[in-house]
């Protein structure tokens, strides 16, 4: 199951920092969304990127795509943490996704917690 630790930056919204089972499918991912809200209320949540399948990090599953529609369209905020440089070396395609979900105000890929923490609690 997962672990929600709850992390506030100064004069920002609340987020949820989840670790615990790995998100290998468009339904883990939004149990843990469900999980989050019944727990706390917030909607913004950080992970850390070993938190997600492999699949997640080739775009020609589909499966990027699928949850990070789910976070749109219910309207979740989502930051995943981690060194991504070995898929963006090896991915232009991922390179662009990165680059477009950070331009956006839904997902974000991040380098660290408290960056995630801060980006996510000032996201409108």
């Amino acid at each position: 199951m997962w672990k929600i630790t709850k992390a506030e930056a100064e004069g920002r919204e609340p987020v949820a920092v989840v670790s615990g089972d790995v998100i290998g499918d468009v339904q883990s991912a939004l149990d843990m969304m469900a999980n989050v809200r019944y727990e706390t209320g917030f909607d913004r949540i950080v992970i850390d990127g070993t938190m997600l399948g492999t699949g997640f990090y080739d775009l020609k599953t589909g499966l990027a795509g699928e949850i990070a529609q789910k976070f749109v369209n219910y309207q979740v905020k989502l930051a995943i943490v981690g060194d991504f440089s070995g898929y963006t070396s090896a991915s232009k395609s991922f390179r662009d996704f990165i680059y477009e979900c950070n331009q956006g105000r839904d997902l974000f890929f991040l380098p660290t917690e408290p960056q995630a923490i801060e980006k996510l609690g000032a996201t409108r």
